[in-house]
């Protein structure tokens, strides 16, 4: 049965915004070609988006031709207005955009431990509406917000975790109340990150992979065949709940000690640093066992090089033979034999061929931990699979946050209903 011509319109209207929205602004020659449209419908379409207030003159092409330069079209940019938040156990951080996604502002600001539950809604939601007020923004269409912790599929609000702050679960009804015109959607941080990556980053030509996430806590991401998988209760890639040999016990429905987390998580890569005599000073912001990952990272990597990296002594020439570093080579290899046994078993039920090493210890690992992990994937499994380092680095949660929040944006902005 033949679409009717309103559907056929709204087809039609969809179509060219996303290829402005891809690649910027385009002449309605051009669009003919990308679409496979009429002239007299493109001319129908241009004419319709212009008049909703979607899509203007944004110059001229500049061909060499005869008569007048054909006009670009553009969407219009500040039509809506975006908010991304990530929400760590330790503040918040934000970033305000326009409708392309060009950021517009951005700003953190640290919440101790120590901050009450009221107090530290009060400085995430004040940070909101600082930012946005230095974006220029009138008030914002969508807000999104990536956390720790599970989203419930059915309603999109997080669950109730014992192991996150109160104050994280007061935040999304306060920002609310506050942004009364805004719409919001949570997502996990881990999901984010790998939309992120897929969209932009490490996974740009992988239709399904596994994002490992390595920090205070552990946890993946599963795309498969281009979509984000979340399971019937948003629990898929809880990993740090996976049995593993080489704990001392086993996880249970409370808590994940004695499952990978034991064996992979912040605090148990500390103490395998500890035990191998690898140390290094603490940086602010930064989970310790970060720094420690990067520490014996840049040793390993100097040594590799061929270059010492340590001051010459008396203003004499730098050294340029290598110093290879045992203790962070061994704590290196331990590392990565631990990471890839939780790996081994996501590989085994899933097949992603491809995982992205992720977080504040997948990110200080970066090439290095990610080809040893993969040269023990090739030994523990039968099934080829690549191993990448994140190429978001720390941004990739709020970065997935902000396309979250385009997508919906455009997708309200872009419906059917507008195309009449």
């Amino acid at each position: 049965m033949p679409a009717s011509p309103s559907t056929a319109r709204a087809i039609n209207d969809r179509l060219a915004l996303r290829l402005l929205q891809e690649e910027g602004p385009l002449t309605a020659g051009r669009l003919k070609q990308l679409t496979g449209l009429s002239r007299p419908t493109v001319a129908d379409l241009v004419e319709r988006l212009t008049a909703s207030g979607l899509i203007e003159v944004a110059g001229e092409s500049g061909e060499q031709r005869r008569g007048p330069n054909a006009k670009l079209y553009g969407i219009v940019a500040d039509r809506a207005h975006l908010a991304a938040l990530d929400v760590r156990t330790e503040g918040v951080a934000v970033v305000v955009s326009d409708l392309l996604g060009r950021v517009l502002a951005e700003a953190s600001v640290p919440i101790g431990d120590d901050t009450g539950t009221g107090p530290a809604v009060e400085q995430a939601v004040t940070l909101v509406e600082r930012v946005v007020k230095e974006a220029g923004a009138d008030r914002l269409h969508t807000v999104g917000i990536g956390t720790p912790g599970l989203i419930d599929p059915a309603s999109g609000e997080l669950r109730d975790s014992s192991g996150l702050p109160a104050w994280h679960r007061r935040l999304v009804a306060a920002l609310q109340e506050r942004l009364p015109m805004a719409r919001f959607s949570v997502e996990n941080e881990t999901n984010l990150a790998a939309l992120a990556e897929q969209r932009d980053g490490a996974a740009r030509d992988r239709d399904t992979f596994v994002l490992l996430w390595l920090g205070m806590g552990i946890g993946a991401a599963l795309v498969l065949d281009g979509a984000l998988r979340r399971g019937a209760s948003g629990g898929a890639g809880e990993i740090g709940f996976l049995p593993v040999p080489g704990t001392t016990g086993l996880p249970s429905a409370t808590g994940c000690d004695g499952g990978f987390h034991s064996l992979a998580a912040a605090g148990a890569i500390a103490a395998l640093a500890a035990e191998h005599g690898v140390t290094a000073t603490a940086a602010a912001h930064e989970p310790y066992a970060a720094v420690l990952v990067r520490t014996a990272v840049t040793r390993v990597a100097g040594a590799a090089d061929g270059v010492r990296r340590e001051a010459p002594a008396e203003g004499g020439p730098v050294a340029s033979h290598a110093r290879p570093d045992p203790a962070a080579d061994r704590f290196l290899d331990v590392l990565a034999d631990r990471v890839a046994l939780g790996a081994a078993a996501v590989i085994s039920v899933l097949d992603p061929g491809c995982v992205v090493l992720a977080g504040e210890i997948g990110r200080a690992g970066g090439d290095t931990l990610a080809r040893r992990v993969q040269a023990r994937l090739t030994r523990l499994s039968p099934l080829p699979t690549e191993v990448r380092s994140s190429a978001l680095g720390g941004g990739a949660v709020l970065r997935g946050a902000l396309l979250t929040a385009r997508d919906r944006a455009q997708d309200d902005l872009f419906a059917p209903r507008r195309a009449r």
